[in-house]
């Protein structure tokens, strides 16, 4: 009998998913992913920063692992710059965020993932334990497992209750309607995340600025470089806007004495707002223009609204079938994090539809590591830190237990040496 797995949310942490669970399944089933709006990626498609600090290690690690891992092949195929240090960060790579999303498709259908787009989910079958059916707008899915990975950001009004007010960004509630939790429709408690100031949630660290709009020798470095920093005025600094970041690794002083830009096919500044009259007081800015959010002048989205408790292999706690990856495990940021977790939970959810047992992975690699962090943090409800393989305490972590490397042939000696080179890969039984 056919065997199937549906996710539900293709941001990075559903696609790595999608793709872990279609290639444990092989031809014994289908992996079925659903989407809200009608682009793949989400914050994705206002991201683009990876490989930098132990995401480089992060992203070797998950390509010797296969399955979902295999997306950062996708990302390097699409990279517009390599090796560009910024403040408190080395050798990132910046992929093109229009770029991406045509990729990333073309990679899940080569992978057999059958993709749904404009596919709210609004309601769930449960019995007892286990969850039985999805259905959405325009239809119904049953499957033997399920990959929440619907994220944590949304509706507009917790952006406008936690935030500065609805932002219009890449997540384009208004659109497509507000986001929908998997685990929240079938009973399960989510969370929020806290931040140092005592509020709930956290403000996406960035806005995208139109490439066109800069002058053109400012563009012109830009695209060269791939960075370009410009000193603040005095009076213009923004540190105090720091702690309200969801990107604590981008909360350090020189990012609120300094407008950092990086080209990820736009001007990605590395501010959460900036007020638009400011702004063109800069040199060559004079011209300047939110691409998104639509309202970076003034907001951006709120994430970190909605966490759920797992255990080690990413099963929700209270279901049986149901497993979650991405900002959905915990107070996570950026894709790297997001496609490592998606990496396991897909596995996971195919071991569990061909009646397997989970796998956990070991804390001599850095995703298991993190995961194994994250859940401690998500059970013992301590959601004020932020995980990241690029920053703040989780990377500080890394370095002193020695698992931050950039020597690709280690990084392989050290996933061969677990037994877990090519694991995603693999068809299960």
């Amino acid at each position: 009998m056919s065997r199937g797995v549906v996710t539900v949310g293709g941001g990075w942490a559903g696609c790595s998913a999608a793709v872990s669970a279609a290639r444990a399944l092989g031809r014994k089933g289908r992996s079925i992913l659903l989407e809200r709006t009608d682009m793949l990626l989400g914050l994705g498609l206002a991201g683009g920063i990876f490989r930098n600090n132990g995401r480089f290690t992060a992203a070797e690690e998950c390509l010797q692992m296969g399955g979902g891992g295999r997306l950062f092949a996708v990302m390097d195929g699409a990279a517009r710059h390599r090796n560009v240090d910024f403040p408190g960060h080395r050798h990132a790579s910046l992929y093109d965020i229009v770029q991406i999303e045509p990729d990333v498709r073309a990679f899940l259908a080569a992978e057999g993932v059958e993709v749904v787009t404009q596919a709210r989910v609004t309601g769930v079958e449960r019995g007892g334990r286990t969850l039985r059916a999805v259905s959405f707008q325009g239809g119904r899915v049953a499957a033997d497992a399920f990959v929440d990975a619907t994220g944590s950001a949304g509706p507009p009004g917790n952006c406008i209750v936690h935030g500065r007010g609805c932002a219009m960004c890449a997540l384009r509630c208004p659109s497509f309607g507000p986001r929908v939790g998997l685990a929240g429709l079938a009973g399960i408690g989510e969370w929020p995340a806290t931040r140092p100031d005592g509020g709930l949630g956290s403000m996406s660290g960035s806005c995208d600025l139109l490439k066109e709009s800069l002058e053109p020798p400012l563009r012109a470095e830009l695209e060269s470089k791939g960075l370009v920093v410009i000193p603040l005025p005095e009076g213009m600094h923004h540190e105090g806007d720091l702690d309200r970041k969801a990107c604590q690794q981008y909360n350090l002083p020189e990012f609120g004495r300094n407008l950092v830009l990086l080209d990820t096919g736009t001007a990605k500044m590395m501010a959460s707002f900036f007020a638009l009259a400011e702004l063109r007081r800069l040199p060559g800015m004079a011209r300047a223009r939110y691409e998104d959010p639509a309202a970076g002048g003034v907001a951006n989205s709120v994430r970190f609204m909605a966490q759920v408790r797992h255990d080690a292999g990413l099963r929700v706690t209270g279901l049986a079938n149901l497993f979650c990856a991405g900002e959905k495990s915990g107070p996570l940021v950026g894709h790297t994090e997001a496609v490592a977790t998606g990496m396991l939970a897909g596995h996971n959810a195919a071991r569990a539809a061909l009646g397997a047992k989970a796998l956990a992975l070991p804390g001599s690699t850095v995703v298991g590591d993190l995961v194994a962090c994250v859940t401690s943090a998500v059970r013992r409800g301590k959601l004020d830190e932020r995980y990241t393989f690029a920053g703040a305490a989780f990377f500080d972590r890394m370095v002193r237990r020695g698992l931050y490397v950039t020597d690709v042939e280690a990084v392989s000696a050290r996933v061969a040496g677990s037994g877990l080179r090519g694991v995603f890969d693999r068809e299960v039984g």
